[in-house]
């Protein structure tokens, strides 16, 4: 976030904003073990796996944490035909386009889940770190997706036919 902008305002989008720094300091991390593992092993013909299954979380953490930011109008989006609409036209595709990226949200909570009660039976091989907590902020990534999704399908059926200042 620049000076320029605005802070994110309600309980949601503070969630999104710690999620994203949280994902920021991931990829450090992730970035920090890499560096070790080509280290070890090119130099010091060293493996080590446990710091191959941490920079492996910790980029699961950056891109989960981060998919929030998908739905802040912080990327390039294809709004050809929206653009073209007017009125209710216009307010009708925004308020589709919206479920369908809830629907996507709440499928993969619900497919995460199928896979989790399995998983969750195990534990990864380096570390013995629970699955249930390897795949955690997979889940907790997408709740808070969902949870933004879902504000932005509530402002689109009441709101204009853009969402304009995407910020949850």
């Amino acid at each position: 976030m620049n000076g320029l902008q605005a802070a994110p305002k309600g309980h949601l989008a503070r969630l999104c904003l710690r999620f994203e720094r949280l994902a920021m300091l991931l990829l450090a991390v992730m970035t920090g073990f890499i560096l070790v593992l080509v280290t070890a092993r090119n130099v010091f013909a060293l493996g080590l796996p446990w710091a191959e299954e941490l920079a492996r979380y910790a980029g699961l953490g950056v891109v989960y944490l981060a998919v929030p930011l998908l739905l802040q109008d912080k990327h390039i989006k294809v709004d050809l035909l929206l653009k073209r609409l007017r009125g209710n036209g216009a307010r009708a595709l925004n308020v589709v386009n919206e479920l369908i990226v809830l629907g996507f949200a709440l499928l993969f909570l619900w497919g995460g889940w199928l896979f989790l009660l399995r998983a969750a039976q195990f534990s990864t091989p380096a570390l013995s770190m629970p699955n249930w907590l390897y795949y955690l902020p997979a889940a907790l990534g997408m709740v808070l997706f969902a949870l933004v999704a879902l504000q932005r399908v509530l402002r689109a059926l009441r709101g204009p036919a853009r969402d304009e200042g995407a910020v949850p």
